[in-house]
C-alpha cells in the first residue's frame, strides 16, 4: 500500500523525530495592552487567563456561531500570536480590524515574513534542543500551547509546544529567510523530513480536523468536536455564544450531524466527498482519508447524522464496509 520511503519517513515521525514545513499557516501578532481583553470578546477560549509562555486552542465565529477559523493563541509576554490557516488571514484580519474601537490594540501580519517548521516524535524535544543549542529541559518543560522565546542564527526564534499534527511536538518560528537553514540544523539533529502526504496520515490517525477540509465556515465547533479543546465554557460572553449555549442547554449538545472516525475494510483509500451510506441511504460524507500504517487499514473522518454516531456503528462507504469510531483513532 505504501512505498519504503512513505514507510521511512512515517516511521521516523512515529519512532524518532521528524520535521515538516508548516506551509498552512499564517502569523497574525496582537499588540497593545488591551489585546487579551479585545481577543477575550471575540474568541471562544479563555485568552485573558493565559499567562506569558501559555497559549491556548480558540474558534472565531460569526454570530449564527459557525466557524470562521480555528486557530492556536499564544501569550508571548509582550504581544499575542495567533497561528491559523493560511487560507483565511485575510479573512479574519478584516473582521478582527473592524471590532477595533478605543481599545489600544494592532495587528500585524507577519505571515510573509516568518516561516514554521514543525518538528514531531518521541525524540522532538532532543533534536530541537540540539538544533537551536539551548537548554533541553527548557523544551520538555513546555507545556501543551506553551512558548518560549530564543534565537537562530543570530535572529528571533519561537518554540511552540504543539499538538495538531496528530503526534505531539514543536512549531519553531523564524524569520524565512532562515527556514532552509533551520532545516539543515534539524538534519544534522537528527530529524528525518517528511512531506505533507505523511503529514497528513499523522493527522489524520491523531483525528485532527482541519479547516477547510474537516472544518468549513459551515461548520459549527460542536459538529467537528473540538469543544472540549477549543471553548471555555466559564468565560463571559463571545462572538456566537448565544448559538453554542443553545445547543448545548437546549438541545442537550445534540446536533444534526456529528464528525467521526471510520475503519474501513479493504486496501483502497476512499476519495474525499464519497457518501457514507447506511440502511440504503446516504448519511453523510467522508471529509480526510488516509492509509493507516498503524492500524493497517484505511481510514477515514467522516460527518454522518447523529443517529449513527455511536462507535461500532455500521455503515458502508461506496465497496468498503466501515465502522465508526471515535476520534482520535489511536487513543
Amino acid at each position: 500500500m505504501i512505498s519504503s520511503s512513505f514507510d521511512d519517513a512515517y516511521q521516523a515521525a512515529r519512532q524518532r523525530s521528524a520535521s515538516i514545513a508548516r506551509l498552512d499557516h499564517a502569523w497574525i501578532v496582537v499588540s497593545g495592552k488591551d489585546r487579551a481583553e479585545y481577543l477575550q470578546g471575540l474568541l471562544t477560549n479563555d485568552v485573558v487567563a493565559l499567562k506569558a509562555g501559555e497559549g491556548c486552542y480558540a474558534a472565531y465565529l460569526t454570530p449564527q456561531g459557525r466557524m470562521i477559523s480555528d486557530m492556536h493563541v499564544y501569550e508571548l509576554g509582550d504581544v499575542m500570536l495567533l497561528a491559523l490557516p493560511a487560507a483565511v488571514r485575510q479573512t479574519v484580519l478584516a473582521r478582527l480590524d473592524q471590532f477595533i474601537f478605543s481599545e489600544d490594540v494592532q495587528l500585524g501580519d507577519v505571515s510573509d515574513s516568518f516561516a514554521g517548521v514543525s518538528v514531531v516524535g518521541p525524540d522532538a524535544a532532543a533534536t530541537v534542543a540540539r538544533a537551536l543549542s539551548v537548554d533541553r529541559g527548557a523544551v520538555d518543560a513546555l507545556p501543551v500551547h506553551g512558548n518560549l522565546r530564543t534565537t537562530f542564527g543570530g535572529s528571533p526564534c519561537i518554540v511552540l509546544r504543539v499538538v495538531d499534527r496528530g503526534e505531539g511536538g514543536f512549531d519553531l518560528l523564524i524569520e524565512t529567510v532562515l527556514r532552509e537553514r533551520l532545516h539543515a540544523a534539524l538534519d544534522a539533529a537528527g530529524a528525518v523530513r517528511v512531506d505533507q502526504q505523511v503529514a497528513d496520515t499523522l493527522r489524520v490517525e491523531g483525528g485532527v480536523p482541519l479547516f477547510h477540509r474537516d472544518m468549513t465556515e459551515e461548520t459549527i465547533p460542536l459538529e467537528a468536536g473540538i469543544e472540549s479543546r477549543a471553548i471555555s465554557f466559564s468565560k463571559g460572553c463571545y462572538v456566537g455564544q448565544e448559538v453554542i449555549i443553545r445547543v448545548l442547554h437546549r438541545g442537550h449538545g445534540r446536533v444534526a450531524r456529528k464528525l467521526v472516525g471510520l475503519l474501513l475494510s479493504g486496501e483502497g483509500v476512499p476519495v474525499t466527498g464519497a457518501a457514507v451510506e447506511a440502511e440504503s441511504r446516504a448519511i453523510g460524507a467522508i471529509t480526510s482519508a488516509v492509509w493507516s500504517p498503524r492500524l493497517q487499514r484505511p481510514i477515514a473522518m467522516a460527518y454522518v447524522h447523529r443517529d449513527f454516531i455511536a462507535p461500532g456503528s455500521a455503515v458502508r462507504v461506496g465497496d468498503h464496509e466501515a465502522t465508526v469510531t471515535s476520534l482520535p483513532f489511536h487513543q
